[in-house]
């Protein structure tokens, strides 16, 4: 218990020591516009130099400092989260190398160092995905690992073009690439890249395949770590992706990502895969907005996204942990008399993301909407985004109706109460965040006010979206026995629309069923059939039938002893 005790504490105090660090010096180089190179030479062998890059600018050190702020009180909710593993020491080391993974690939201009992050976020997240040793584990670690295998191809293949202008340093480069067609391959390996990782169509399955892993995992991984670093690099990308043209491609992908994951989110009942098909929706407004110019309104909104999507990973950990590791909502439900704190810093994490006024959700999600309305988009982009914000609202409605109002709906209500110091302390202090986070970084990073002006029914189309998908929502969710199943009447649409598409199915049996229905047909064919009858059991065969007729003839037979030898003395006469 006391090394459990230490290793968490160490662990926490560290981190969040260093994340106040990184927040306030990021604050002061955005207000004094500061940006800090530091090179290291490793070693320099006559003309031969190596020198490692770190880029300390606004973006990065108020990134780290969220980073390392989320997975601090992480690890101090794991401490009561994981206090039945005997093995909590590992757990904590790979979390820790997850977040040194994460620090590499944000303070890096150069594409090596990025390398050894994002290969380093890679073989972790399969490492913690496989951390509960079952078979579902380790299909989901096998399909997470092996779409971002995808991914790191590309970056490996973007390293050996960017041979062509003598560094890996591509921040220099940037304003350069655009004019050849070097450029323009960088920047669609780029764009590849981010997609695998960020789990863009048709890379999406792996995402909520991924909650295998243990819920403080989900709520590091999937809100500021790992499915953000593809929206990262796009933004440090930003400039090379619109002026190769690439960024109406993104735009595409980002709205259709956007609007099958809200859908898709509407049908599903497991608690923790609606959160991840939640955080999917929100990759796809930051990958959209980001394809329209606005890198830095992508970057508030991933920051402010970071923040209530960890708590309310948190909120589900805790609801898990204390209803016997069910993660049915159809078996929850008025969770708010047994969780009142969990409960009100569930609703408040669940109204940020549906952009509650004055919440963190609010200032960039309202923002990035009032954007796309100035902007020259087209009808399918527009209806991408507003009927997508009313999706958000109708499953966020849909999942507070399921597990905090209603009767209880599990066997048993014994043993279930707010436990655990531990993680309510750990969420309050993300609570705090959730409250002042998004003012806070909206007066930092805008700090040049400018009006928003649009005509009032445009002002206000946000808000009537979102309601309207609440009532929606709520209306949906209201069901009793005698009501008739509206999913059951449309079967095929309803298995469409919740299977995010049958994309889950394309990226699993439909990517090994037919190499494997090939191996079998190989195998029957060759291995087991004209191989075999040519090759080892035709000699076999052969070899056994003359060997026993041999043995025949050589079973003392003397009449037949003298004939053969009378053939063979007339062979030989007639030889010679």
């Amino acid at each position: 218990m006391n090394w459990r005790l230490n290793i968490c504490m160490i662990s926490f105090i560290f981190l969040f020591i260093f994340s106040l660090f990184n927040l306030i010096l990021g604050i002061y180089f955005c207000l004094m516009d500061i940006n800090l190179f530091i090179e290291w030479e490793v070693i320099s062998l006559n003309s031969i130099s190596v020198v490692m890059t770190l880029l300390l600018d606004w973006m990065s050190l108020i990134f780290m400092g969220f980073v390392l702020f989320i997975s601090s009180m992480v690890i101090f909710y794991s401490h009561n989260y994981m206090e039945g593993d005997p093995y909590i020491s590992r757990f904590i080391l790979l979390v820790l190398m997850f977040v040194l993974s994460m620090m590499l690939l944000i303070i890096s201009p150069n594409m090596i160092s990025i390398l050894l992050g994002w290969d380093g976020l890679g073989l972790i997240s399969y490492l913690l995905v496989i951390y509960y040793q079952n078979f579902k584990s380790y299909g989901a670690g096998m399909l997470t690992v092996l779409s971002n295998r995808l991914g790191d191809i590309a970056f490996l293949l973007s390293i050996a073009w960017m041979l062509n202008y003598g560094s890996w340093n591509y921040i220099f480069y940037l304003s350069y690439m655009c004019s050849d067609f070097e450029g323009i391959m960088i920047s669609f390996l780029m764009v590849f890249a981010a997609m695998t990782k960020s789990a863009q169509i048709p890379f999406s399955s792996w995402l909520p395949a991924a909650m295998a892993a243990p819920t403080p995992v989900s709520s590091l991984v999937h809100s500021s770590t790992l499915v953000t670093a593809g929206v990262y690099l796009m933004i440090r990308f930003n400039v090379l992706i619109m002026d190769t043209g690439f960024g109406k491609y993104l735009l595409m992908i980002g709205g259709m990502t956007m609007f099958m994951s809200g859908l898709g989110a509407n049908y599903e009942f497991d608690l923790k895969k609606i959160i991840a098909l939640s955080t999917l929706s929100q990759l796809g407004l930051m990958m959209s907005i980001l394809s329209m110019g606005y890198a830095k309104l992508a970057f508030f909104h991933l920051l402010t996204h970071a923040l209530f999507k960890a708590l309310l990973f948190m909120c589900a950990g805790v609801i898990i942990h204390n209803v016997g590791d069910c993660q049915d909502i159809r078996f929850m439900g008025g969770l708010v008399n047994f969780f009142p704190l969990t409960s009100a810093c569930f609703m408040i994490s669940n109204l940020a993301l549906c952009g509650f006024p004055f919440l963190a959700g609010f200032y960039s999600k309202d923002l990035i909407l009032e954007m796309c309305l100035l902007s020259n988009l087209n009808v399918i982009s527009f209806i991408f985004y507003f009927f997508s914000t009313g999706l958000t609202a109708c499953y966020t409605f849909r999942l507070i109706y399921y597990v905090m109002s209603g009767p209880f709906n599990y066997n048993t209500s014994s043993g279930i109460s707010d436990e655990g110091w531990y993680m309510l302390k750990g969420m309050l202090s993300m609570l705090f965040m959730v409250v002042i986070g998004g003012s806070t970084l909206s007066w930092v990073l805008f700090q040049s006010p400018s009006m928003v002006c649009l005509p009032y029914l445009f002002k206000l189309l946000a808000l009537i979206v979102s309601l309207l998908g609440g009532l929606f929502g709520y209306q949906i969710s209201i069901s009793h026995y005698s009501s008739p199943l509206l999913s059951m009447t449309a079967i095929f649409s309803s298995f469409f629309l919740g299977s995010m598409w049958f994309m889950p199915y394309i990226s699993t049996r439909g990517v090994y069923i037919y190499p494997m229905y090939s191996g079998y047909q190989f195998l029957k064919g060759f291995d087991q059939g004209w191989c075999e009858y040519f090759g080892a059991q035709g000699m076999y065969s052969v070899f056994k039938g003359a060997t026993m007729i041999t043995q025949f003839y050589q079973n003392n037979f003397f009449k037949t002893y003298l004939m053969l030898f009378f053939v063979w003395v007339i062979f030989l006469l007639f030889l010679f």
